[in-house]
């Protein structure tokens, strides 16, 4: 199963722009299932709930929605966006999974970082898994590799794949998704952006290093930190599907809840 992740410069507020710049990276490139960065297409430094308020769209009846299917259309393939997302009077910083035929299923962040939560509600729905091809991809988004048990609610969900769509600014992520993916014998597909956001008085810079992590805990490709790149990968999702460690140790049969504080 071929898997890939495009890394750019999101450039705030321009949409067609960012549109454009998916579109240019990916004609020409085949893969099953593309993960793109958090926030793709407004960027992420949000000065003020009006500006959101302007910038968000409802899921699925948006142009973002509208864009990215017509290019799974066009591709032959699964998109996994993140998008910042209206409804009714909440808005949520999400990501979509959109294929040729529309809408597969939608996921809100529910660790929402630093300054996230003067403008976003948190995610209120639970983690899903949708079958994509031959694999399960379950979705979680940036600030919410932190918590390990995002990564293994979607592990016990079946998900073989965590689509993980990211506005990076601290540097453990990329390290601690080895963990996340070797801890729970999952793939994951961690599509950071690059460059600096300066508004308002704030400024972020992105750390890039997108990642495509084995379920083994093996890194398959570290992007550069700096630069604009797609990647694509060959993977069997079956490999994550099994969970033995050792001839007597498997990480779900082996899992003991009534001894962990959770």
């Amino acid at each position: 199963m071929r898997v890939g992740l495009i890394q750019f410069a999101v450039k705030f507020g321009d949409k067609e722009k960012n549109f454009s710049k998916v579109d240019e990276l990916i004609t020409g490139h085949s893969a099953e299932i593309w993960v793109l960065p958090e926030l793709f297409n407004t960027g992420y430094l949000f000065t003020s709930q009006a500006e959101l308020q302007t910038l968000a769209e409802a899921v699925p009846g948006g142009e973002t929605c509208q864009f990215l299917q017509e290019l799974a259309r066009k591709m032959n393939t699964t998109l996994v966006a993140g998008i910042a997302e209206r409804a009714d009077s909440c808005y949520y910083n999400s990501a979509v999974v959109i294929n040729s035929d529309g809408l597969v299923g939608t996921y809100r962040k529910i660790h929402l970082f630093d300054r996230e939560k003067y403008f976003f509600a948190a995610g209120d729905r639970p983690f899903q898994v949708w079958p994509i091809g031959q694999a399960k991809i379950g979705v979680m988004i940036c600030f919410d590799w932190i918590f390990p048990e995002a990564s293994r609610t979607l592990a016990k969900l079946g998900a073989d794949i965590i689509c993980h769509p990211s506005n990076l600014v601290l540097p453990y992520c990329q390290n601690a998704m080895v963990t996340r993916c070797l801890e729970n014998r999952v793939f994951a597909i961690t599509a950071n952006r690059i460059g600096t956001e300066k508004r308002g008085g704030e400024k972020l810079s992105f750390t890039g290093a997108s990642q495509i992590t084995a379920y083994n805990g093996e890194i398959l490709h570290r992007c550069d930190r700096d630069n604009e790149q797609l990647v694509v990968i060959e993977i069997d999702p079956i490999l994550a599907r099994n969970k033995t460690i050792t001839q007597n140790n498997n990480i779900f049969d082996d899992f003991r809840p009534e001894f962990y504080l959770i």
